[in-house]
């Protein structure tokens, strides 16, 4: 017999067209930096002191820095603990991490005097769980949060202002935007300012541009916080990609000399992307990054790979060096925006797995730019979760009690912030005299999904009018002027007191946000207090009570009434059933069916239903009898109870739900003839079937099985329905009474 196979898999062929099949997957390739950690080329941990600091780090003489090197010894190294730390094992630090008794004061100290080869070390010592288990001790605030992306593709004010409220509104405590065209940003950091103030009070704004311009934008008020500050590491990469440590330092202290909260940016992957990888690995690259951002001052990073993230994602343990890199940024004390922003994989499976290594635990900034707009409209590139995902994203909330930093809202709530902030900047381009925004255009905002929504505006205008705003003298507090003149005096409110905390810049301070009533929370007066079960952030109170609270909620006794659709009346108790003695198929029925509950599981009407089985029964030439079973709301003890007094010894039985079994006397109560499990499956033909077949089977004649179809999603659907019809069905339980004969009407 021959053994070749001619035709190929069809399962195999399935699973080819399969969305995570779209994904790219590699082999490492150490030299071209395509290693999500360990390399051959990775240094080991070293450090020698002498009398003018560092002398070697990582294997590397002092003489032979490069400039990454000299920032690093210079600025980041806390020398008071360093030998401490690199004599301590890195297994031991990786334990102090997860050890709840170990506080995280204590493991911030000592991290400060680690290596950036060190840093990679302890991380090795960690698994994805204990990388999470340690992510909830070491983030900096106490209270998660989120960060929105608010972009279009047609930079349309009214748009952007409608879709920054909404943001607001939601939950998001950062709105962040961009641009297509360059010259657009000015308008477009207007509109979302407007709207994200109009939304809630205290949301910071920015608009990621390159960084002279978003530097103006931040002296005139328009933008309260930036992100757009890249660091690399690889010097190479640095040089081709922005400038050096020390302008990145430099621009940092502009940004915070006009009260503008700073945030850098790095990520796993992007020096191979770049070519200057220098054959590393893809986390001790980043570990570099990040003491950088750490010696610079910034009180914050997103990193999580961002943009690069389907590299290190194509690496076997990529997903583990990106937990492991947002994980480093906590250990050295800095706010972490952990990613999740960029679209990440073709697989919604793929994509969700990745987010729960955040998500589970709580990061400062669960995404570094959540798309509360559509796919199409993120100028950023696409968003691993956008608008069509918010009530998944919501749910997941409530599945597990975990504060992912977004709020539920109704459709009502939304139209309504969603109108007036778009009537906002109406007001604003008519009091600065831009070009205005028509009635129309704020209506469509207001519904729309998407851009394309949306009418189109003179962009020549548009940009004129953006040029003379960035150029001329008009600053945030002529926009407060405007609002205030048209009414919007909530909004004008908000605004100047966004101002006046730039002055006080209190929200600086490390892992800075504001709460609706413009309370600053950080990591001085919200630090993290995690240290084991009972302790730290807990989604419980008010908010927890939000987080449940999702429009789609029903509540369970609008399911199931008590009567449903009112009692039909057609089935007349007549008295104890009998055993038969000629040949019969009985239909037992359970408790409730056609008094309490009225109707199956997807709403057919029980009197139709026994119509129906009965026209099967007496097709076949069998007499019928109908009896309510009282003692059991069970299926197969309802079918069994009705089979003890068949005549034929066969007997039907049926649930109020649906549920039905043939089944036979001589049989065990949980065996049978045949089973019908699945209610929502079941139509009046499938019930004339059974009827059918129950009547061959009292007959000996052969019976050709029922064949049903099969819904996987039925049980999705009506599993609250089922629960509840059966509880009704067995609040009807009377214990030890008998079977009662039944009559239709």
């Amino acid at each position: 017999m021959s053994t070749e196979i001619r035709s190929p898999s069809r399962r195999f062929a399935a699973l080819a067209a399969r969305k995570i099949n779209k994904d790219t997957f590699i082999q490492p390739w150490p030299e071209a930096g395509l290693t999500a950690m360990c390399s051959p080329a990775d240094p080991r941990p070293s450090v020698s002191l002498d009398d003018d600091g560092v002398a070697e780090m990582d294997g590397v003489r002092r003489e032979n820095f490069d400039f990454i090197d000299r920032f690093i010894a210079r600025y980041t190294l806390d020398l008071d603990v360093v030998e401490e730390a690199m004599n301590t094992d890195s297994l031991n630090l990786a334990r102090k991490l997860v050890d709840i008794d170990v506080p995280r004061h204590e493991v911030v100290r000592l991290m400060a005097g680690c290596t950036p080869a060190k840093l990679v070390d302890v991380m090795g010592n960690l698994n994805v769980l204990e990388m999470m288990m340690a992510m909830a001790k070491m983030r900096v605030r106490r209270t998660p949060s989120n960060q929105a992306h608010v972009t279009n593709r047609k930079e349309h004010p009214a748009l952007l202002a409608a879709d920054a409220a909404e943001a607001a509104l939601r939950g998001f405590s950062e709105n962040e935007s961009t641009v297509g065209v360059a010259r657009y940003a000015p308008l477009t950091a207007l509109a979302v300012l407007v709207g994200s103030q109009i939304g809630r009070g205290g949301v910071l704004t920015q608009c990621a541009v390159e960084v002279a311009v978003n530097l103006r934008l931040a002296i005139k008020g328009l933008t309260s916080y930036s992100e757009t500050l890249s660091v690399y590491g690889t010097s190479q990469a640095f040089v081709d990609g922005d400038d050096t440590p020390w302008s990145k330092a430099f621009l940092a202290s502009a940004y915070a000399s006009r009260g503008v909260k700073i945030r850098f940016t790095s990520g796993t992957g992007s020096e191979a992307l770049m070519g200057h990888s220098q054959g590393k690995s893809m986390l001790y690259l980043e570990a570099r990054c990040l003491m950088v951002v750490k010696g610079a001052g910034s009180q914050g990073v997103q990193n999580g790979s961002i943009s690069c993230i389907a590299l290190p994602e194509s690496l076997p343990g990529g997903v583990r060096a990106v937990l492991a890199e947002n994980l480093l940024a906590t250990v050295l004390g800095l706010e972490l925006a952990s990613g999740n922003d960029a679209l990440a994989s073709h697989s919604d499976i793929r994509k969700s797995a990745k987010l729960m290594l955040q998500f589970i635990p709580g990061t400062d900034f669960i995404t570094s730019g959540y798309s509360s707009i559509p796919k199409e409209d993120n100028l950023f590139g696409g968003g691993n979760f956008d608008a069509e995902d918010l009530d998944d994203w919501c749910v997941l909330q409530r599945d597990m009690q975990v504060d992912g930093g977004i709020s539920p809202i109704r459709e009502t709530e939304s139209l309504k912030i969603r109108a007036r902030a778009a009537r906002a900047i109406q007001a604003v381009y008519a009091e600065l005299d831009f070009p205005p925004i028509t009635d129309a255009e704020v209506e469509a905002a207001t519904t729309a999904h998407s851009s394309n929504d949306m009418p189109e505006r003179d962009k020549v205008a548009d940009l004129e009018a953006a040029d003379v705003f960035l150029d001329g003298s008009q600053t945030a507090l002529d926009v407060v002027c405007a609002l205030d003149n048209k009414g919007f005096v909530d909004g004008a409110e908000r605004l100047l007191e966004m101002l006046r905390q730039r002055v006080i810049g209190d929200y600086l301070q490390p892992a800075a946000i504001f709460d609706k009533n413009f309370r600053v929370r950080s990591g001085l007066n919200d630090a993290n207090d995690y240290a084991g079960p009972g302790t730290g952030y807990r989604l419980d109170g008010e908010r927890w009570r939000a987080l449940q609270a999702l429009p789609q909620t029903t509540d369970p006794k609008e399911i199931i009434s008590p009567k449903v659709n009112g009692n039909q009346l057609f089935m007349h108790e007549v008295g104890p059933a009998e055993r038969g003695t000629s040949p019969e198929v009985v239909l037992a029925v359970g408790p409730a069916f056609g008094e309490e509950i009225t109707e199956t599981l997807t709403g057919t009407r029980h009197v139709d239903v026994l119509r129906a089985i009965l026209d099967g029964i007496l097709g076949e030439g069998l007499s019928a009898r109908v009896m309510r079973i009282y003692h059991t709301s069970d299926c197969a003890f309802i079918g069994h109870a009705g089979a003890k007094l068949s005549g034929s010894g066969v007997a039907i039985g049926l649930q109020s739900r649906g549920t039905t079994v043939i089944h036979h006397r001589d049989l065990a109560p949980l065996n049978n003839l045949e089973l019908f499990p699945q209610a929502p499956n079941l139509t009046l033909d499938t019930y004339r079937q059974i009827g059918r077949n129950a009547a061959c089977y009292a007959l000996k004649h052969p019976v050709p099985p029922i064949k049903l179809s099969v819904d996987n999603h039925a049980r999705l659907r009506l599993i609250v329905k089922t629960t509840l019809m059966h509880w009704r069905e067995t609040q009807q339980i009377e214990v030890g009474a008998p079977p009662i004969e039944v009559r239709i009407g």
